[in-house]
């Protein structure tokens, strides 16, 4: 069966990409506005960019439902303040992460709406999220527009991580971290790990 993307509508052509680039791993952003105000909002259109510098990218389409036709605040933030915050989720943070994701206006504060903590030890000025066992602050590198969405290229700029999912030498604990992937319309806990290739009789190993 082939099917050509480019003649079906957005949602049916997105639905297919979405269901089978997967998981995907989500950045939960955030930025302030010129004025100071908080944002919060997840993202699974992320991965690494650049080893050196140290670079993260993002991907934002444009506002849906009632907010179709107008910038999404995170994108407007970033473009007007340059500096942001992506903060990785741990699974149990999915309901709260939820709650950020709906169309809140732009005044309205996420981080007390999903009941989180932003914390202010950070270079940009920008908060993290305290309840994330690790969080990236990216400055702004450029900004790519790829037809209705855009691609956002930030440098890493410092990097928060937890004790308790810190391993030497700079490792992640993934067993603990427990992050949480995007499928398609759901969710999946990522705890089960191991490497290739597999040795008979071995158990799976943990993977770092």
């Amino acid at each position: 069966m082939q099917i050509d993307l480019r003649t079906l509508n957005t949602k049916d052509a997105y639905k297919l990409m979405t269901g089978a680039v997967v998981p995907r791993p989500i950045a939960w952003v955030s930025t302030i506005d010129t004025d100071g105000n908080r944002n919060l909002a997840p993202f699974s259109f992320f991965t690494v960019a650049s080893r050196k510098p140290p670079m993260l990218c993002i991907s934002i389409g444009p506002g849906v439902g009632e907010r179709t036709g107008t910038v999404k605040d995170t994108l407007q933030n970033i473009r007007d303040t340059s500096k942001y915050v992506i903060n990785i989720l741990r699974a149990d943070l999915g309901e709260a992460m939820h709650e950020t994701s709906l169309n809140h206006a732009a005044e309205v504060d996420e981080f007390e709406t999903a009941g989180l903590t932003g914390v202010l030890d950070t270079v940009t000025g920008v908060p993290r999220v305290g309840e994330a066992p690790i969080s990236f602050e990216l400055e702004l590198d450029q900004i790519l527009e790829l037809g209705t969405d855009h691609l956002i290229l930030g440098k890493v700029v410092n990097y928060h991580i937890q004790e308790e999912y810190y391993v030497e030498p700079y490792k992640v604990d993934l067993d603990r971290l427990n992050p949480l992937g995007r499928l398609a319309g759901g969710y999946a806990e990522l705890k089960e790990f191991y490497k290739l290739p597999k040795v008979k009789g071995d158990v799976a190993n943990a993977g770092s």
